[in-house]
């Protein structure tokens, strides 16, 4: 007894020497997730002049981006978006596999949240986070709570959700009044649901069976895609290449293969696997790259004095025994990509109009009038104030002397985020072109503006003046 009490001490204090300075993969996780929780629940609240970093408004069919305020007719910058979050995917991906579903989604910090947190470290429903597989039995007293603790999160979550689409200030005042606001509120209780449905009973089997980032991430990786690997060559092969066929199932036939075999079949890394596989059967669908295993293989192993049999690399770099290549052809071109999108993002967003103008023409091309002396044009003009503070407008014909406006006469006043439509009649009083055979279309340019700001607060529009056949004119002077 004294003996074995004597080796397992030697045992910790190698382990304890070995791992000097070691901090596993599991606490830099729970970093990240502090920092992606924080963010995402304190963006929505972050306004400058009424304006949020982002910001999807149904209500008032707006986009708030970068602090900067776009309507549904300026969502020109809405691919360059969507571009950036598909390369963004396809970049992770091709770079770290899987990093996404084990460090930034929102199920596995749910799950973590739920399993780690509650269940385990506050409730003591589980014994210990290192054992994922373990079954839990009885104490429905606890599990009641847990569930109770999760739902109200789940709220909360649902809530953090829609402050994207729907902004904080307008949800609690809408809330006062529910039933006013029937969809807001069912889109809450849909997503509350399935919160608690998905990280209480569904778990896991969300990323194994649900989830189609698993589908098709294969198809973005390559040799030198970072993963979580078991190096076979240190640890020995414990099964065959389809994965399914066991070469040995204790440490002594592992020994048996290769005495040189590393790998001490404590099982250590299928106990903790979330997803419920072995790791040392290779890489597999449900591997999400959480690296929880390696951690519980380089405390194995540490006790060893050994270096981790589990560990976040390439197949390449285990092969030819180097580090992993983060830059390479395909990362690079993402990156490119990548940072071509952001580029295209950032410069259409500078692009903003700080007001926005529509023209149409009435459906009657021309009126001549005063026995042909003079020839209008009437317009529809659609003005929107895009702006958050109140401005004062008009407009003139930019680059033609012969065409000038005639209704309306004077500037109008339009507050902050309001549309006005103002019938524009344009009119001449010469003679543009003596043309007998056609109606003749002359390019125009209309530049309104904000009178109280003219310099920022400008736009300018094409359309076109039309002039009538010159028998016409002729026909009306008699």
């Amino acid at each position: 007894m004294a003996e074995e009490k004597e080796i397992k001490m030697n045992r910790k204090q190698k382990m304890k020497e070995y791992l000097k300075g070691w901090s596993p993969y599991r606490y830099k996780r729970y970093y990240t997730f502090a920092i992606i929780t924080l963010f995402a629940l304190i963006i929505p609240w972050i306004t400058i002049d009424d304006v949020h970093f982002f910001l999807l408004n149904f209500d008032h069919k707006q986009m708030h981006l970068f602090f900067t305020k776009f309507d549904m007719q300026e969502l020109y910058m809405l691919p360059f978006l969507l571009i950036f979050g598909f390369l963004g995917v396809f970049f992770l991906t091709t770079l770290a596999g899987r990093i996404w579903c084990g460090w930034l989604c929102p199920q596995t910090i749910f799950r973590i949240i739920y399993r780690d947190l509650i269940s385990t470290k506050i409730l003591g429903i589980r014994r210990t986070i290192q054992n994922k597989q373990e079954i839990v039995k009885g104490q429905y007293g606890k599990r009641v709570i847990a569930f109770s603790i999760w739902s109200i999160l789940s709220v909360i979550a649902a809530a953090n959700f829609i402050w994207f689409f729907v902004p904080p200030e307008d949800f609690f005042e809408y809330i006062k009044n529910p039933n006013e606001h029937n969809i807001m509120m069912g889109t809450l209780a849909v997503i509350a649901g399935f919160l608690i449905y998905d990280i209480i009973k569904l778990k896991e089997d969300f990323c194994i069976y649900v989830c189609p980032y698993a589908r098709i991430q294969s198809v973005m990786y390559d040799e030198e895609t970072i993963q979580t690997i078991y190096n076979t060559h240190r640890g020995g092969r414990i099964y065959e290449k389809d994965q399914h066929t066991k070469l040995a199932n204790t440490h002594n036939e592992l020994l048996a293969i290769d005495e040189n075999n590393e790998c001490t079949y404590c099982n250590s890394c299928v106990r903790v696997c979330p997803t419920h596989i072995d790791i040392k059967a290779g890489t597999q669908l449900e591997c999400i790259n959480c690296l929880e295993c390696a951690d519980a293989c380089t405390e194995v192993m540490g006790a060893l004095g050994k270096p981790s049999l589990i560990t976040w690399t390439s197949y390449s770099a285990i092969e030819e025994e180097r580090k992993a290549k983060f830059f390479r052809f395909r990362t690079i071109a993402y990156g490119v990509a990548l940072t071509a999108s952001l580029i295209g993002l950032f410069w259409m967003s500078s692009t903003k109009e700080f007001m926005l103008l529509n023209i149409n023409r009435d459906t009657q091309l021309y009126k001549i009038k005063d026995d042909g002396q003079r020839v209008t044009n009437a317009y529809k003009f659609l003005f929107q104030n895009t702006e958050n503070k109140d401005h004062r407008y008009y407009f003139e014909i930019v680059g033609n002397d012969d065409i000038v406006i005639q209704r309306p006469k004077k500037s109008f006043s339009l507050q902050a985020g309001k549309k006005a439509t103002k019938i524009v009649v344009l009119k001449t009083n010469k003679a543009l072109i003596k043309d007998y055979t056609k109606d003749t279309s002359f390019p125009i340019t209309i530049r309104a503006y904000a009178i109280d700001d003219k310099e920022r607060v400008t736009v300018e529009r094409a359309s076109i003046f039309v002039y009538p056949r010159y028998d016409l004119i002729e026909k009306s002077r008699k």
